[in-house]
């Protein structure tokens, strides 16, 4: 069985917001026909602007369901001192969903929801250790041979050119990812997309986790490469391996095409590495090579 994600994030509803894309992603969603929603975070510019909230519930409510989301920084308030310290989830809350800490599942995988977002930050991040302790507290309840995935708004790993931090806590949460088995994380705030793992940045931790980075999907607040750019990703969860796909809307095409597309073991199911198949053609003398066995993890690990 293969279980289909589409990742969406950083959506801004407000002046950033492009209308015309999103329709463009909302034809994207019903072509794609995904199990589930991911939203992960910034569903508006500014908090407190109740039109820019209608908008947005609007073009989620059109959107497959089910559907899961976190908030973002941005949809904490800004400009009113005393909601942003004393109620700052009200507004997600009341037109997102009252649930700042989601979760869900199927027979191939579980999304576990965390807020990131902080009072006290414009833009950055942070998890604290009793969050990471209720994330591995939630992520335990369910077996071992599912897909384990964590939602979140902030990025846990810098990306090669981005100068936004990483949240605080970021090597604890790595940590912790690993420990409990975590395969993918699914994120956004940068706007820009990038694929990696957890190894690259801690080569010490046991397995690691792929990062799933999404760009913004309906803003014209694209970063770096991705300036003016809209893009978002689709996961494909099946028994032996994880496929990500990232989509960017091309000009030339006049709608979003896939652009890229990362496969990596299923680490759950016992699997080292892909079959050769599954991997870049190798030739020798103008043949084919054989392929070669999947390697399984040893029974004790």
């Amino acid at each position: 069985m293969t279980s289909v994600i589409l990742h969406l994030s950083d959506l801004h509803a407000g002046p950033p917001f492009n209308p015309e894309k999103a329709r463009q992603v909302l034809e994207e969603a019903w072509r794609i026909k995904p199990d589930i929603t991911v939203l992960s975070g910034d569903f508006v510019q500014r908090a407190v602007m109740r039109e820019q909230w209608m908008t947005i519930r609007r073009f989620i409510n059109e959107l497959p369901e089910p559907r899961l989301a976190v908030m973002g920084n941005h949809d904490v308030p800004l400009y009113n001192p005393l909601e942003r310290f004393l109620a700052p989830t009200k507004y997600f809350r009341r037109f997102i969903s009252p649930d700042t800490t989601p979760t869900w599942s199927n027979a191939d995988l579980v999304l576990v929801g965390v807020n990131t977002a902080r009072s006290f930050t414009k833009d950055g991040g942070r998890l604290t250790d009793a969050q990471i302790a209720d994330m591995e507290r939630r992520l335990a309840s369910f077996p071992s041979h599912l897909c384990k995935i964590v939602v979140m708004h902030h990025h846990p790993v810098q990306p090669p050119g981005e100068t936004r931090a990483v949240i605080e806590n970021a090597a604890a949460a790595r940590e912790a990812f690993d420990r409990a088995g975590v395969e993918l994380v699914l994120c956004g705030h940068t706007h820009a997309s990038y694929i990696g793992n957890t190894l690259e940045f801690d080569p010490n931790l046991r397995q690691g986790t792929v990062i799933v980075q999404a760009g913004t999907a309906t803003s014209r607040r694209g970063r770096r490469w991705y300036r003016g750019k809209n893009a978002f990703n689709v996961l494909a969860i099946e028994d032996r391996r994880l496929i990500i796909t990232q989509h960017l809307f091309l000009e030339d095409a006049g709608r979003f095409m896939p652009v890229s597309q990362h496969r990596f073991p299923r680490r759950s199911a016992g699997v080292y590495a892909l079959p050769t198949a599954e991997r870049a053609e190798q030739v020798v003398d103008n043949e084919t090579a054989p392929e070669a066995p999947e390697l399984a993890l040893p029974a004790s690990r």
